[in-house]
């Protein structure tokens, strides 16, 4: 039987004195090729959950395990690493640098693989036409639309091609045209083999995942799947 790529057991995140508890003994299994929304309103403890999947942050109690590592004992060098091979991030408000070319903004999600510059280049145009931006690679930022400069950080995310891609609120600030086309792009990922976990409060976006785990005030409260026909 296969490792899952993420496995909660019994994850607390607290913060402060007295403690305000953001996460509160959770268990979550993902194995590795699902795609999942996890949704529920704002401050119900998603956005942490996403910090601890990531290993952008560590839970202040029970275990967390991403690809089979035990992000508790891992260094900060080590954390790095995985975050470099393994996961690829998304965010809602792009990230992307005005001064540089789409090309140079895919390029920068392999600045800590020690590859070269060239090759850099060379794997993030292949990207950019995985995700339907092959003729604006020399565009900057400020001359894409919101669901182009959405799809150049989906390019990013996916040019040092992780396991496990990590996509919060990915289409918050798009469309619905444009939203659509972001989830279309990552329904295709998925079908290539990608992990794909979608952070959102829209319920119309959980609707369209296979399935759908719903947290509130840091517990999940349901987990739901698609039943095959």
């Amino acid at each position: 039987m296969s490792t899952p790529i993420v496995q909660l057991r019994g994850v607390t995140r607290s913060y402060g004195s007295p403690p305000t508890v953001a996460l509160n003994g959770v268990d979550l299994t993902i194995e590795e090729g699902e795609m999942l929304a996890i949704v529920g309103p704002s401050g119900s403890g998603k956005s942490t959950m996403l910090n601890i999947i990531g290993s952008l942050d560590r839970a202040s109690a029970g275990s967390t395990e991403i690809a089979g590592n035990d992000v508790m004992r891992m260094s900060d060098n080590e954390l790095s690493a995985l975050r470099a091979f393994t996961i690829g991030f998304v965010f809602q408000q792009f990230h992307l640098s005005d001064g540089v070319t789409a090309l140079d903004n895919v390029a920068t999600g392999l600045l800590y693989t020690g590859m070269p510059p060239r090759e850099r280049r060379r794997r993030a145009a292949v990207a950019l036409e995985r995700v339907g931006l092959g003729d604006r690679l020399h565009h900057h930022p400020r001359q894409l639309s919101g669901g182009e400069r959405q799809r150049v950080a989906i390019a990013r995310a996916v040019v040092g091609e992780p396991k496990l891609l990590l996509a919060d609120e990915p289409t918050g600030s798009l469309d619905t045209k444009s939203g659509a086309g972001v989830m279309q792009i990552l329904g295709e990922l998925h079908d290539a083999g990608t992990t794909v976990v979608v952070i959102t409060h829209d319920q119309g976006v959980a609707t369209g995942m296979p399935r759908r785990v719903h947290i509130s005030d840091g517990e999940i409260v349901a987990d739901e799947r698609e039943v095959a026909a």
